[in-house]
């Protein structure tokens, strides 16, 4: 065995060289360095490639070739890559304290850049890659709060370690374990408001009743102390949640909601039980109760609505088998499928969830991919076929070489997409959140304002504290905080469903102005294979002209001859015959013998070189299917053209449907393409197609997407993801339109799961309608509270009706965003 140790190759520019004695000098210089086990300097191209050992110093290559009198450029250090944590907090109960927890962490060093999600409790941190986190849960608990754990992503998204805790080596929480802590802590609030929820009703009704005989109630000793009995454990029982949050925030000297609801229902208990121990009669126990029960009321209503919210995400992660069936020494045992590693062989038997990513390698069968595509048709697989973990086996047994699993998964990869466009934020809400940092401690001094000036200018306390506390009630910022994060985990959590991958909030904001859809031709608007479309058979019969002219093809290795071949197997209903003296003509043609035939297949000047006529119906014919966009050949022997092949590649079913629903959306859609004017215009005719870009070369796609930019247009790239990378990146929308786990998601921001050409326009208008929503919900949230707090500081307004609206105002946020839901169906 070898003990040497491996080298690597590196190729780095030469400067100054102005003739090969240069190079060859700098060749000798280099290959006499420590570490170099080999060096080529090529003057024509400017370069030298080395063969460098482990121990190589590039400085000491560079500082050698510098004393020559030349110079050597060393590839520039690859920037460090910043790593994206996310870090589960704890006791955020507004949008006030989301802005709180991320101007803390904004502040420590080495984080470029932070962001809070109220709705979900996650905090993304991006950081440099030598920051140290173990600083973070400080900070949050400084500030008032906690923190469980957080996952640090990179550009990969993958789960790694924990940078909330001291050590590096602490692997933080999956997915699936995020999801699972998500169902129980919004179960225990279900638990939590529910139980409250009942407690309060009664004592809420009771208080209420005492408003039909107000004076008796408050004149009668009996009725005065079972008023402050029933206010008291509602007041420090049932509305503990709100007075011990309060109590936190201002032991770290910072305020939220908790911090106004105790405020006002305290403000009117203290008031009360001094007039009440004083022997006044400005009672009110009713409107402090009846503050709480509506506010525990829409804690529980809010608490139901959040769930179903993030139950996406949710669902997508029961899609995934608990267990596999792998073939390990010829033995099939059952295994949790955390246990499945790559290369695994797994037997996926019919009705069964097929367990992991992998390659068919043995059997055939349909699969029904709706759960992570949303295309309800199964999908045929044999050897070679790839599938996707969570999906369905629906008929024959498979066996499949795993070779994803766990993180690497596609529906991991989904889920991570979804988590991330989730846990972003918009400029509206970025405002939202700078708007509700200083709402509170502006809302207290508001409340403090209206007191005093009630106080002076009518001598009125009671009055006053009904005036302060219903300022206090009704400027609650929840609605605030939950109007983007809960319109956009309902908008990508179907989305998912759909099989839309919205990869953040920045793209749905994108989405709203894009003027111009532009679809790559090849495999995105057609199927991106050649088919036998069209047979014109001259002086011979159909079956002969494609039994010689197939049997000629079959030995083609180019595109067209291998459709026609093929389509001559599939018409004729047999096997070709073997053809003899084959000779490839490049851009022209073949030419072989066929059961001692010689024939001719190609363009027209193959058809004179090999001395065949063509008749003119037949170059008439060739001429009508060269119109119609489709690649025409000749085929002939013995002297003379005996037929005519049209091959095409076909356009996908329900392309102009899916275009006409663009134009509906008010867009203008374009085709970009390699192919000849004349072809393109007859494809984009079938479709209605407005703009066609053709004659692009591949490289040039990214070009001609900034032209149409560089005209004003907002541009929309549809492409396959992967040749179409640099023009999808450039495009100010890039929609990546894949089946399975081929897609590209790195290189767009909408990722379609399916190939149909529908979804385009279904992931626009959901873009669309998301964005829609979330301005519905902040308009609403900052109409509301511009609004009802001028009513409430001039006293126009009841605490009792304030502490309702309050409720209500986030439940009904919470409501429209789940209206989308609905979407699509």
């Amino acid at each position: 065995m070898s003990t040497e140790a491996p080298t690597r190759s590196l190729d780095l520019p030469v400067e100054g060289m102005t003739c090969g004695s240069c190079a060859a000098r700098v060749q000798r210089t280099l290959a006499r360095q420590p570490g170099v086990a080999d060096a080529e300097v090529n003057f024509a191209t400017g370069s030298a490639r080395v063969q460098l050992e482990p121990d190589a110093d590039l400085d000491a290559l560079r500082a050698a070739v510098d004393k020559t009198g030349y110079t050597l450029v060393l590839p520039e250090p690859a920037p460090a890559t910043p790593a994206v944590h996310r870090l589960q907090v704890t006791g955020m109960t507004c949008g006030s304290c989301s802005a709180r927890v991320q101007r803390a962490l904004e502040q420590q060093p080495g984080v470029t850049a932070a962001e809070v999600n109220f709705a979900t409790g996650v905090a993304r941190v991006t950081a440099d890659g030598d920051a140290d986190p173990a600083g973070w849960r400080a900070a949050i608990e400084a500030a008032g709060y906690g923190v469980e754990t957080s996952t640090p992503t990179g550009d990969a998204g993958a789960d790694t370690t924990s940078a909330a805790s001291a050590s590096p080596a602490h692997a933080g929480p999956t997915a699936a374990e995020r999801a699972e802590r998500a169902d129980r802590e919004e179960a225990a609030h279900r638990r939590l408001w529910g139980r409250r929820l009942v407690l309060v009703t009664g004592p809420a009704l009771f208080l209420l009743s005492t408003m039909l005989y107000h004076d008796f109630a408050v004149m009668n000793p009996g009725m005065r102390l079972a008023m402050f009995l029933v206010a008291t454990p509602v007041q420090f029982y049932i509305g503990w949640p709100f007075l011990r949050e309060a109590g936190r925030r201002a032991r770290h000297l910072s305020a939220n909601m908790d911090t106004l609801i105790a405020m006002g229902t305290l403000a009117a208990y203290l008031f009360s039980t001094w007039e009440l121990v004083t022997g006044g009669h400005d009672l009110y126990y009713e409107a402090q109760v009846v503050i709480i029960a509506f506010i525990v009321l829409g804690r529980y209503l809010e608490a139901r609505a959040k769930g179903n919210a993030g139950r996406a995400i949710r669902s997508l992660l029961e899609l995934g088998a608990k267990q596999a069936r792998v073939v390990r020494d010829g033995v099939e045992q059952l295994v949790d499928v955390e246990e499945v590693v790559v290369g695994d062989l797994v037997k996926v038997r019919p009705g069964e969830k097929i367990p992991v990513d992998g390659e068919v390698v043995e059997g055939a069968s349909a699969v029904d991919e709706s759960m992570l595509t949303g295309e309800s048709v199964p999908v045929e697989k044999a050897v070679g076929s790839r599938v996707a973990g969570a999906t369905v086996n629906a008929s024959g047994v498979l066996t499949v070489a795993a070779t994803a699993v766990g993180a690497d998964s596609a529906l991991a990869q989904i889920v991570r997409l979804v988590e991330d466009a989730q846990a972003g934020k918009s400029d509206l809400q970025r405002l939202a959140d700078r708007v509700s940092a200083i709402f509170v401690p502006t809302v207290i001094a508001i409340a403090l304002t209206t007191f005093l000036g009630w106080t002076l200018a009518t001598g009125d306390t009671g009055r006053a504290m009904l005036a302060a506390v219903a300022v206090l009630i009704i400027a609650c910022p929840c609605a605030l905080g939950l109007a983007t994060p809960m319109a956009t985990m309902t908008g990508t959590g179907r989305g998912a469903q759909l099989g839309i991958l919205i990869k953040s909030m920045e793209v749905l904001e994108r989405t709203r102005d894009v003027s111009t859809i532009v679809f790559d031709k090849t495999g995105t608007l057609t199927h991106g294979q050649m088919t036998l479309t069209d047979v014109v058979a001259g002086q011979t019969d159909e079956p002969t002209l494609l039994r010689l002219a197939g049997a000629v093809e079959a030995d083609s290795e180019h595109p067209v001859g291998q459709a026609i071949a093929a389509g001559a197997r599939e018409r004729t209903g047999s096997e070709l015959p073997a053809a003899t003296a084959f000779a490839a003509i490049a851009g022209h043609g073949v030419r072989g013998r066929v059961d001692g035939v010689d024939v001719a297949v190609g363009r027209r000047k193959l058809m004179a070189d090999a001395g065949l006529r063509v008749p003119n119906h037949l170059e008439d014919e060739a001429t009508r299917l060269e119109s119609a966009g489709r690649t025409a050949v000749l085929a002939g022997w013995d002297g003379e053209v005996r037929g005519v092949l049209a091959v095409a590649d076909t356009l996908k079913d329900g392309a102009a449907a899916a275009v006409a629903r663009l134009h509906a959306l008010g867009l203008q859609v374009a085709m970009i393409t390699g192919d000849n004017h004349r072809t393109a215009q007859s494809i984009a005719d079938q479709v209605g197609i407005d703009r066609v870009l053709a004659e692009v070369l591949p490289e040039d796609k990214q070009a001609e997407v900034a032209r149409l930019q560089a005209e004003g247009h907002a541009v929309a790239m549809v492409g396959d993801g992967v040749n179409d990378a640099p023009a999808l990146v450039q495009a100010d929308l890039g929609i990546a339109i894949g089946t399975g786990t081929d897609v590209a998601i790195e290189s767009s921001d909408l990722t379609l799961m399916r190939g149909d050409l529908d979804g385009v326009a279904t992931a626009i208008a959901l873009s669309r309608r998301t964005h829609r929503t979330i301005r519905q919900n902040l308009f609403w949230a900052f109409a509301y509270n511009t609004a009802a707090i001028p009513v409430a500081a001039l006293g126009l307004l009841n605490p009792m009706i304030a502490g309702a609206a309050m409720a209500f105002s986030s439940v009904s946020v919470v409501t429209n965003s789940l209206r989308l839901r609905r979407f699509g169906r």
